[in-house]
């Protein structure tokens, strides 16, 4: 059952990916054709866009987000013995380097780990996480961190963040090149007054405007899937599914956290926030509470 889970989700992971660099390039190519008559032109400035974004993001993920978070490094055993060497048995388990190690000053149980690989990992807790769970339940969390670690999630959330940033970014040149420079295409180009030509038109006018909403959806459904997929992976590391369901237990009864970024909120094994699901779930960052525990509870024997 567990290796199933693995393997199902990986393929979800597989087809949301897909999906979203798709949507990345469908915006541009609107862009490109509402405003320059050429979809080539649209998706050129697309593929560039996303590749900034996503050379910048992966290059210095760790240090933007542990300091848009307020994480405090600690780089010695010392300072905190026992998530220091939970971390450190986590990952001689997973096979991992050791990761750089943060703790977040905040009263709400939480963690979450970010980097760009394995190699340039780390993982954040914050202080109520540190008091509330007893050792099984911490090394429940930091084997589910240790598994985003493992299987480049740090790196895949980084990249929809950048997805998702260059589709904004699109959208924002598109309306600041209409507004200040020059507005929509001529259309004295008898090729643009057709019933199809006007379709396409439509289409890629709604395209652009919902393109940042669909980029959103699909930033957060694939942080979603992931969740399921490390949940499963922090089973293979300990062999103690209970660990981790007694610390999601405690995670989701616990108060909204204060110091988290909203642009960081993906990251977090729960939601720093404590948001009301959605009715349609699309635009939650995280699985329902009880949906994982039921998962994990499947694989005690």
């Amino acid at each position: 059952m567990l290796y199933e889970q693995i393997a199902q989700n990986k393929r979800r992971t597989v087809y949301v990916l897909t999906g979203f660099v798709l949507l990345v390039l469908a915006v541009g190519a609107a862009i490109g054709y509402v405003f320059w008559n050429s979809y080539w032109a649209g998706l050129a400035l697309a593929v560039v866009f996303a590749g900034v974004y996503a050379m910048i993001m992966i290059g210095n993920s760790t240090n933007i987000v542990m300091s848009m978070n307020h994480g405090r490094e600690i780089t010695a055993a010392e300072q905190a013995p026992e998530l220091w060497h939970i971390v450190e048995d986590m990952a001689l388990v997973a096979r991992v380097p050791m990761p750089r190690v943060f703790i977040i000053d905040d009263p709400s149980p939480n963690a979450f780990a970010t980097g760009n690989n394995p190699e340039h990992a780390a993982v954040a807790a914050t202080t109520g996480i540190l008091e509330r769970l007893n050792r099984e339940e911490l090394e429940g969390v930091m084997g589910h961190e240790m598994t985003h670690v493992r299987n480049y999630d740090i790196r895949l959330q980084t990249i929809a963040l950048a997805l998702a940033a260059a589709v904004t970014g699109l959208v924002n040149l598109a309306s600041n090149y209409f507004w200040w420079g020059g507005g929509r295409r001529r259309s004295n180009d008898n090729d643009g007054s057709g019933p199809l030509q006007i379709i396409m038109m439509v289409v890629s006018i709604v395209l652009v405007i919902l393109g940042p909403i669909a980029a959103t959806i699909a930033q957060m459904a694939l942080s979603r899937n992931r969740e399921y997929l490390a949940d499963a992976g922090s089973v293979e590391l300990t062999r103690n599914p209970q660990g981790l369901i007694s610390a999601l237990e405690k995670i989701s009864t616990a108060d909204p956290m204060k110091a988290a970024d909203p642009s960081s909120a993906s990251l977090y094994i729960s939601d720093p926030f404590k948001k009301k699901r959605s009715l349609t779930h699309l635009f939650d960052t995280h699985p329902p509470m009880d949906e994982r525990i039921a998962r994990l509870e499947k694989n005690v024997v």
